[in-house]
């Protein structure tokens, strides 16, 4: 009994093996072929452009065409100079190289006594005119990736603005106006300050940008057209007169040793030279002069005198002149005269007497 079951044990195990063997190989031969097909197509384009990837090409031409940022400073100052007195003060957040100040978001800059040229980086000039203070600032509320406009402000003054216009606005602010110099063209404006709030707006080119004046007090508004030159008088959008015939930028500087009308003192941009007191001698005086009397001819000639002065030599004292007093006049009597002789002859002669 047991040999019998020992037997069928190991006479149906092999049997049983190679039938479970046969039948995986007949699953997997009617297992469906496409399943390696999408193996192949998705390694085929691993060396092949797709076309999703040849429409993401024209993406990059588009990020290039976007504005421009601010990465350089917004101003560069001049600080040489060989006359102390014409240079400029500059102030604020900048960094000093090379004789040169480069405002690197806002500062302020003072002219001296002559016109200081302030390099806007790729875009223009701005002048400030002599004894102006103008204060720059980049535009913080504009996106980023795009170039702020320019924040001027000025209280007195001149200044005079060659720069390229851009998308966003440059704007500059004054005790009685805000002006606004809006694109597209090239920005060729004049801005002067006078008394009494008088203002001079100058928006000249051919190519002139879009200039608005608001008032900051009542709200009044008022365009400045291309090539035109308007005077608001006391600090008014309502009383303007156009086609000013003064100009608006900055004042021409007198030539030294002539008599060329002093335009900068009469406009109030730098002081007038203090009054020497009466008997001082000027600091530029000659240390000696010379005077020589001339007389006509056919008379003696005179003693001719030289009279030398020296530079900061005191003057002598001023002594009064005594004069002496007039001699006292005594009367004397004197006896009949002529005429009164012969009244009293005649008197005789006709019995009066």
């Amino acid at each position: 009994m047991q040999g019998s079951r020992t037997m069928l044990k190991f006479g149906f195990g092999p049997i049983l093996a190679w039938t479970a063997l046969c039948f995986l190989l007949e699953c997997s031969a009617q297992e469906p072929a496409p399943q390696v097909q999408p193996a192949l197509q998705s390694s085929a384009p691993a060396n092949a452009p797709s076309p999703a990837s040849s429409q993401q090409v024209p993406a990059i031409p588009q990020q290039s065409q976007a504005g421009p940022t601010q990465s350089g400073p917004i101003a560069i100052v001049p600080l040489d100079s060989k006359d102390p007195g014409s240079a400029a003060i500059v102030t604020g957040a900048l960094q000093v190289a090379n004789g040169r100040a480069m405002i690197a978001t806002n500062g302020a800059i003072t002219a001296g006594a002559s016109t200081t040229e302030v390099t806007l980086p790729h875009r223009g000039v701005l002048r400030v005119c002599s004894s102006t203070t103008v204060k720059l600032a980049s535009d913080a509320s504009v996106p980023k990736g795009e170039v702020p406009g320019l924040m001027m402000v000025m209280d007195h003054g001149a200044m005079e603005a060659s720069f390229a216009t851009g998308r966003n606005s440059d704007v500059l602010m004054t005790p009685d106006f805000r002006i606004l110099i809006g694109g597209p063209g090239a920005a060729d404006v004049k801005v002067r300050l006078g008394q009494h709030g008088d203002t001079c707006v100058d928006n000249a080119g051919a190519n002139a940008p879009y200039v608005l004046v608001t008032s900051v007090f009542d709200g009044g508004i008022y365009r400045v057209q291309a090539g035109q030159r308007v005077m608001f008088q006391h600090g008014s959008v309502y009383s303007v007169v156009d086609q000013e015939k003064e100009s608006c930028g900055c004042p021409t500087a007198a030539r030294p040793n002539s008599n060329d009308f002093p335009e900068t003192q009469s406009a109030g941009f730098t002081p007038l030279a203090p009054v020497a007191p009466v008997g001082a001698i000027p600091q530029n005086a000659p240390t000696e002069a010379t005077d020589t009397f001339v007389h006509k001819s056919g008379e003696p000639a005179q003693e001719t005198a030289t009279v030398v002065a020296k530079h900061n030599e005191p003057l002598p004292p001023n002594t009064p002149v005594v004069k002496p007093p007039k001699p006292h006049k005594v009367k004397v009597d004197k006896g009949p005269g002529f005429m009164k002789r012969m009244g009293h002859f005649f008197r005789r002669l006709f019995g009066a007497e």
